[in-house]
């Protein structure tokens, strides 16, 4: 049998052996090792997102744009990537879709980073949701978390205001190396079956 086709033979993970695990480990690294392709078409997906939600620009070119300005601000790749990503979730997680980005963000950059993302959507509704029935000072219950600012200027400039078809975003390509380095690192935490 080839080492392509070999499969553990065990129905209950109790029963596998150390040979079976470790070829399991070898075919999950080698795949993990290609995690940076997923998340670039995670964000690609955004474009063919259904229904299209009415904004100036689709999801897609949202998350370009708050890249682009977080690298024209100078924010560190970890920062850029995070804002590329940032609604990665919108297709599978609608309502809590920034846990989902922070939860695929995790185990790469800093925490800081994933609760910002994680939260964004909260501190979100400060801007719209009056309109929308929803409490604009919903972020309050915030105020005073070590990372409230931080969140607050994410939002700031790097969410709310990237509605505009007019602004001159950079392409995903662009931001393939940025994603390459971050999610080719060695996690900083793993899977507890895994450790």
């Amino acid at each position: 049998m080839s080492s392509d086709t070999a499969r553990a033979t065990f129905t209950r993970m109790r029963d596998g052996t150390a040979e079976e695990y470790a070829l399991i480990h070898a075919r999950e690294a080698a795949y993990n090792s290609t995690l940076h392709l997923r998340v670039l078409d995670a964000v690609r997906a955004l474009e063919a997102a259904e229904p299209d939600p009415g904004y100036a620009v689709s999801r897609l070119a949202h998350s370009l744009q708050s890249a682009t300005r977080a690298e024209r601000d100078g924010r560190s790749v970890d920062y850029v990537v995070a804002a590329l990503i940032h609604d990665i979730g919108d297709g599978l997680a609608p309502y809590s879709h920034g846990s989902y980005a922070a939860a695929v963000l995790r185990p790469f950059v800093p925490e800081q980073l994933c609760w910002i993302v994680s939260h964004h959507p909260v501190f979100q509704l400060h801007y719209y949701g009056v309109h929308t029935g929803d409490d604009a000072n919903a972020r309050e219950a915030y105020r005073g978390h070590p990372w409230f600012d931080a969140t607050v200027e994410f939002c700031e400039r790097y969410d709310e205001n990237c509605f505009d078809p007019g602004y001159d975003w950079l392409p995903l390509e662009h931001f393939g190396p940025a994603v390459k380095e971050v999610f080719s690192r060695e996690p900083a935490f793993r899977e507890p079956a895994f450790r």
